[in-house]
C-alpha cells in the first residue's frame, strides 16, 4: 500500500468587489508538512470575473496571483515571505485578510498522490 500523506488545502478566491463579498474560485493551495510539499495552482476565468465586475484590471489580478504562487513555491521573487519555511508560507497565505485575493479556511485530507490531489481538487473546486 502506498504511503498516505496528511495534507491541508485551501481554495484561492478572488473578490472583485470586497463590499459585496462575492467571489470566484481561482485556485488551490495544498500543503503537507510531513512530505515537505506545497503547491499552488491558479487560473482565471475571465468571463466569470467580468460578470461580477466589468472594469476589473485583469493584468493586475494576474500579477497578484503570480505573487501568491511565487510565495507558495518559495521563489525569491516573491519577497521575504517566500524565504520562510513551507508551513509558515502556507499559514501566511491562508491567514484571514480583507483583500481581493483570499483563501477559504484550510481543510484536511489524506492521500497517496499529492500532485494528483492538487489536480483533482482544482478540477472539482475551480473548474
Amino acid at each position: 500500500m502506498p504511503e498516505q500523506h496528511l495534507y491541508e488545502y485551501a481554495v484561492v478566491r478572488l473578490l472583485p468587489v470586497l463590499a459585496r463579498e462575492e467571489f470566484v474560485n481561482v485556485g488551490i493551495i495544498l500543503f503537507s508538512k510531513h512530505a515537505g510539499f506545497i503547491k499552488a495552482r491558479v487560473e482565471l476565468n475571465e468571463n466569470r470575473l467580468r460578470s461580477l465586475r466589468s472594469d476589473l484590471d485583469l493584468d493586475e489580478v494576474r500579477e497578484n496571483l503570480h505573487a501568491f504562487t511565487r510565495i507558495a513555491h518559495g521563489d525569491p521573487k516573491g519577497g521575504p515571505i517566500s524565504t520562510l519555511d513551507i508551513a509558515s508560507r502556507f499559514r501566511w497565505l491562508t491567514a484571514v485578510r480583507s483583500s481581493a485575493i483570499q483563501t477559504s479556511r484550510p481543510h484536511p485530507g489524506l492521500c497517496a498522490d499529492l500532485d494528483g490531489t492538487v489536480d483533482r481538487l482544482f478540477e472539482e473546486l475551480v473548474h
